[in-house]
C-alpha cells in the first residue's frame, strides 16, 4: 500500500473515532449537533475511481448510524453529498477543478468556504429531513440545519487549517 492509502485510511477511522467518540455527546441548545466526520468525503482526492468512493462514503454513513443508532440516515446524506460533489466542486473551483488540478491547501480561502459550506448544508439538510421525517416540521428542520451546518463548517475549517500541509 502507498502512503495515500494509508493516510486516506488513517483520516477515515481517526474521524470516525472522534465523531463517534466526543462529537455524537455534544448536543448544544438541542440544536448543535457538529457532524466533522463528512470531512472526508469533502478532502477525498477527486482523481480516485468514484465507485470506490461512493462505497466509502456509505460505509462511513453506516458505521456512524451503527454507533448512533440512527437508522441510515447518515449513510443517505453521505452517499447524497458524495453523489453530488463533482458538482460542488464545479461551482466552487470552477475550470480549476474541470482541469482536475486542485491542490485543497493552494486555492483561495472563499471558494474552499464555499465548498465546504455547500456540502455541509446539503448533507445536515437531507440528515435532519430524514430524521425528522415529517413536513409539517420543517422550521424545525431548518434551524436545526442552520445551526448544526454553522457549528460544522466552523470545525471543518479550523480542522482543515490546523491539518493542512504548507506548500512552499
Amino acid at each position: 500500500m502507498n502512503s495515500s492509502v494509508i493516510s486516506q485510511i488513517l483520516k477515515f477511522i481517526g474521524l470516525i473515532l472522534v465523531q463517534v467518540l466526543i462529537l455524537n455527546h455534544i448536543n448544544f441548545l438541542g440544536y448543535i449537533n457538529p457532524y466533522l466526520y463528512i470531512l472526508f468525503i469533502i478532502l477525498y482526492p477527486i482523481k480516485n475511481n468514484r465507485l470506490v468512493f461512493l462505497l466509502l462514503s456509505f460505509l462511513l454513513g453506516i458505521i456512524i448510524d451503527i454507533f448512533s443508532d440512527s437508522g441510515g440516515i447518515h449513510a443517505a446524506a453521505c452517499v447524497t453529498i458524495a453523489y453530488m460533489r463533482p458538482l460542488a466542486l464545479k461551482w466552487s473551483f470552477g475550470t480549476v477543478y474541470e482541469h482536475q488540478t486542485i491542490k485543497f491547501n493552494n486555492v483561495d480561502f472563499g471558494s474552499k468556504l464555499m465548498y465546504i459550506s455547500i456540502l455541509t448544508g446539503v448533507h445536515h439538510l437531507v440528515l435532519f429531513f430524514l430524521e425528522v421525517f415529517n413536513f409539517s416540521e420543517t422550521l424545525l428542520t431548518l434551524q436545526k440545519t442552520l445551526f448544526s451546518s454553522t457549528f460544522t463548517i466552523l470545525l471543518c475549517v479550523i480542522v482543515t487549517i490546523i491539518f493542512s500541509k504548507r506548500s512552499k
